[in-house]
């Protein structure tokens, strides 16, 4: 079974709320429509009520089960105004200067995910990456102990053989241009931790480099970062509440082939069986990641951003209805307690079915 067809089981148990700023994308709605047809939570669409009902009627999909907010003509708006003002980056704004800036739906949705009016976001489909990462860093806040917010990109193989069980997970492939040893280390913590809460499986962490273990003072400056970035990575994952390896730096082969370790005589509990790939900077690692998904046609998922207190990605312009179901679906399961989410993973491990636990009651919108 798949990572988000395992993730989908999970959220029929513990539904969640997922809210997205281009509710009149066609794609947008087609990922709701299933979203909510799998009885995995409410989809909150946001925009113009009767664009979105009209592109809906033209793609044939109902809206039964969807909400639709108006920002401008919300109730909740002036609730989230008072507290929009009240986040030390807006408080010199008057009340109509923040009126306007909750009337964009990417800045109501993000007050939304902030305040708790819903669990999860996803934004991007319409929108540059700098217009749509705005809202989300300005209001969200970081995960305790995290500087560095970051993102994760999720590659599906059906063979199984790369990965935990197929899903491989890559970063920064979308938001640090040229990440420092320790934004590096902070990457490769927090994506681990996102992969250990969604699969109950240990990250095994690769900080990759265009050497593998590298010795004299000769080589390039970058691959000093790398190795001050892991010995960095190894002392933060100490303070988080999870079983990891990390090791860098490793070429991508080396990272992921055992014979190739083995070549290369490369002993660590890392090199030929990586399951998080944290890329040297963001020219490789989108490069990469959009190679990989060109060429071999994986499924990818994202970019989740990580290092925030709450769910929220950022997709690419060019995801289609099922990136961003599959984008949906992660974040919705990034909103379940990783205990709780832990819990069904070892019972759908026997069962391959999800089980209600007894005296929990799924969060409805």
């Amino acid at each position: 079974m798949s990572l988000i067809n395992r993730l989908s089981v999970r959220l029929q148990n513990h539904p969640k709320r997922v809210v997205y700023p281009e509710g009149a994308d066609p794609r947008i709605i087609q990922a709701a429509r299933q979203f909510s047809t799998r009885r995995l939570g409410v989809p909150i669409l946001i925009g113009d009520r009767t664009r979105i009902k009209i592109n809906a009627a033209r793609l044939n999909i109902k809206l039964d089960g969807i909400r639709i907010v108006e920002p401008a003509r919300s109730e909740e708006l002036p609730g989230y105004v008072a507290k929009f003002r009240g986040l030390q980056r807006f408080g010199d704004l008057k009340e109509h200067e923040a009126v306007e800036y909750l009337a964009s739906p990417n800045y109501f949705a993000a007050m939304m995910v902030a305040t708790g009016g819903a669990d999860a976001m996803v934004s991007g489909a319409t929108v540059g990456p700098a217009s749509g990462l705005r809202p989300i860093l300005q209001i969200l806040p970081r995960q305790p102990g995290v500087e560095t917010v970051s993102s994760m990109q999720i590659l599906e193989m059906e063979d199984g053989k790369f990965g935990i069980d197929g899903a491989l997970f890559l970063a920064d492939c979308a938001v640090i241009p040229e990440p420092t040893a320790e934004q590096l280390a902070d990457i490769a913590c927090t994506t681990a931790m996102l992969a250990y809460h969604l699969t109950n499986q240990p990250p095994r962490v690769a900080l990759l480099a265009y050497t593998t273990k590298s010795s004299g003072s000769g080589h390039h400056s970058s691959i000093a970062r790398i190795k001050a970035a892991t010995l960095a990575a190894k002392a933060k994952s100490k303070l988080f509440d999870m079983p990891v390896e990390i090791d860098g730096e490793l070429q991508v082969d080396a990272a992921l082939d055992p014979f190739t370790a083995a070549v290369k005589d490369i002993e660590s509990s890392v090199a030929g069986q990586a399951n998080v790939l944290v890329f040297p900077d963001l020219n490789s690692g989108n490069i990469a990641s959009k190679m990989v998904q060109i060429i071999s046609n994986i499924p990818a998922y994202g970019q989740i951003l990580t290092g925030l207190d709450r769910p929220a990605a950022e997709i690419s312009r060019g995801a289609s209805a099922h990136d961003i179901f599959g984008t949906s679906v992660i974040v919705a399961a990034q909103a379940v307690d990783r205990h709780y989410l832990a819990s069904i993973v070892s019972q759908n491990a026997n069962t391959g079915e999800g089980e209600s636990i007894p005296g929990t009651a799924p969060e409805q919108a």
